[in-house]
Formats: structure tokens, sequence, C-alpha cells
């Protein structure tokens, strides 16, 4: 904490749609928090901006190929500047008490790992990371003394109602799902659907990757895993139920027959507010739950025929091992493929199913291990989709 009690925060993936929700909340409080370090993928510009506007101490972007943009527009800035992977790294090093890890995909590892292993508190949007290295990361946790605090709406929804005194009555977690924007469609309307509609979320507004695995229902089976290692829960006692409206984040059933649930507006402000604040609260300038005016709140079993990546995920953790990291990487290959045009929406998961039938791994026993086999299912992944 700051000598003037303000909490220093890093931005990891601060020009991404997390990044860019927690740096408007950090804006609204100034007087509670102090940017120490950002960084971004290849968007210079809005990085320089984020800079100027917040005043790190350190500031780092990925795309070595844009340092000197980025360098340019802050001449004159008293803020270091670092380019290429090795400075996201540096940038989860430097000292702060609250790190948000909005990276997507396993690129965010080696500098969620390094924020962790400071011990501090990390605000976790990367489900991908813990999906792949699983014990590996939570060892590094328990290590380190750190506190994951999970900003999904969802595990955040469980992370708030699920009650340490009572965790021996916990009888299940039962996660939502919108349904994504295909909710309705048979087989054959989307296999005709475009990486524009896949895009198109009914409720949420998040990033291309993070969206097609919401049409794909994807999403929901990395966050069963991400439930099972976070809450340190069976599979056979994680529920996913459809519910459109997006209003219900999740529950917690007790064996008493209570059910806890959070409820809120589908704003990704809600989660990374709570986190930011946590273990205390901030005020949200944003619009309010009216139940009146919704009306009406509806529950459906998912349909694991028309999407079969839950049935998949559920697969995956009853097989253990490297199972769950090679999903997952050819999940990131798949849909990579799908936006750029190579392949129809429905052949993702096939894809995947494909890889897990054929590569299989062993399970990380460091995060080296995890980058090595990451590695290598996403190049045979790759090789299939140029077959």
């Amino acid at each position: 904490m700051a000598a003037d009690g303000c909490k220093t925060v890093t931005v990891l993936g601060a020009t991404g749609s997390v990044g860019r929700t927690t740096l408007g909340l950090i804006g609204d409080n100034p007087r509670r928090y102090r940017v120490a370090a950002l960084t971004g993928g290849s968007n210079w510009a809005l990085l320089a901006e984020q800079v100027r506007k917040f005043a790190p101490n350190f500031v780092a972007i990925a795309d070595e190929d844009v340092y000197t943009p980025l360098k340019e527009a802050l001449s004159g800035e008293p803020v270091e500047i670092a380019a290429g992977p090795a400075a996201i790294v540096a940038a989860a090093q430097r000292p702060s008490d609250w790190v948000m890890a909005g990276i997507v995909g396993l690129a965010g590892l080696s500098a969620t790992i390094e924020a962790i292993r400071r011990g501090v508190a990390v605000a976790f949007a990367n489900k991908e990371c813990l999906v792949s290295s699983g014990v590996v990361m939570l060892r590094e946790v328990l290590r380190a003394g750190a506190t994951l605090l999970p900003v999904d709406s969802e595990h955040n929804a469980i992370f708030q109602v699920l009650e340490d005194r009572n965790r021996d009555m916990v009888d299940r977690i039962i996660l939502t799902a919108s349904g994504g924007p295909f909710r309705d469609c048979s087989q054959e309307e989307m296999a005709a659907k475009t990486p524009d509609e896949a895009l198109a979320h009914p409720n949420w507004d998040m990033g291309a990757k993070i969206s097609v695995d919401s049409a794909t229902m994807m999403n929901k089976g990395l966050e069963l895993i991400e439930a099972h290692h976070l809450f340190d829960m069976p599979a056979n006692n994680i529920d996913v139920l459809i519910h459109p409206q997006s209003i219900v984040h999740s529950m917690v059933a007790y064996r008493d027959g209570s059910v806890l649930a959070q409820l809120g507006t589908p704003d990704m402000a809600i989660p990374i507010a709570h986190a930011l604040a946590w273990p205390n609260r901030i005020p949200v300038p944003r619009a309010r739950l009216n139940l009146v005016e919704i009306a009406a709140l509806t529950f459906e079993t998912p349909d694991s025929v028309r999407f079969p990546a839950l049935r998949l995920a559920r697969e995956v953790m009853a097989a253990g091992g490297g199972a769950p990291l090679v999903m997952n990487a050819a999940n990131e290959v798949a849909v990579a493929g799908f936006l750029e045009g190579r392949i129809g929406f429905t052949d993702i998961v096939p894809t995947i199913e494909h890889m897990l039938g054929t590569f299989s791994v062993p399970e990380p026993q460091s995060i080296d291990d995890v980058i090595h086999l990451d590695s290598a299912a996403r190049q045979m992944t790759s090789e299939i989709l140029q077959a």
C-alpha cells in the first residue's frame, strides 16, 4: 500500500476489454488506486493514452514492432518503456499491491505466474492459464501466499456466496450460461454461421476469442475446469444451467436446501470492481438491476448434442493428466482458424476432439512443462487445420 493509502495496481492486458474496464473503475476512484505498471499487446496508441492518463512508472508492449511509435508517443513522459514478452513478465514483477491478469489465452501464463510469486492479490480473468496449468499454478499460489480473486462473472459470483465456514455443507456449484448467440439454432444453421455472427453476443461485450468460446459453449467447459480448481469441487458436483437473461451469475447449493445466488446486470464492471476493492467494496456508477423490468428469469438444461463442448470438457476432466492443456491449446488454434475463415463454426469442437484422440501428453509438473506441451499441442492442431 502506498504511503498515501492508495492501493497500487498493475494491469496486464490494459488495452483489452477487461483491462479497459479495470482502468475505468480506477479512474472513477483516483484517491483509492494508483497505477504502477501497464501492459498491452499491439495497440500502442491506446496504451500511450492510458499511460498519459494514469501515469504508471513502467509500461510494456508485447509487440516489439510497435516499440518505436509507443516510445515517440510517450516522449517526455516520466515512464520506463519496454517491449517484447520478457517486458510483459517484467511488468508483473514490478512492485504493486494488486494485479489484474487480463491477457487472453495462455500468452498470459508467464506474467501471471510472476505476479503470483510476489504473493499479492491477483485478479484472475484468464481461465485458460488455470485450465492448462491446474495444480502447478495452485502450487505456486500456496507457496507464495498469494490470493486469487476470480473475475469471470460466474466464478466471482461463487466467490461472493461460497461461505468458507460452511464449505463442508456445500452440495454443488451451479454455473449459469447465457447460451450465446446461437442458443436456439439448429446444427445446420450453426454450420453456416460467420465470425461476425459469432461475435455478436446478446448480453456481454467481450473480446473475439471469448465471444466465440461463448458461442460454442467451450467457455463454459473451460469454466467447469476452472471452478473445479478454484473451489476444490469434484466435477460431479458442478452443474451448468442455461440462463438467457444473464442476471443470475452463478449459485451455490448447500446441503440444508439453501441455494445462494449472486445477481446483477450483465456488466463486467461489477465483478472487476468486487475484485479490485476486495475485501471491501466500491460504488460502481452503472445501471442498477431492476427485476420488475426483467420480469422473468428462466433456466434450462444445456443441449449436449448441439453444444458438445460441455460434454468434451467433462470427459477431459475425467481423463485428467495433460488432457485439459491439450483441449485448451487446440481450442485456441481452432478458434483462430474460424476467425480467419479457414474452418467453419461447427468444425471447432470436432477439431479439438480429434486432437484429444490423437495427441496425449502427461500432466505438466512445472510451468516450463506447460509452455512446452502447449506449444507442441498448438503445432499439431495447426497441422490438422492445414491438412
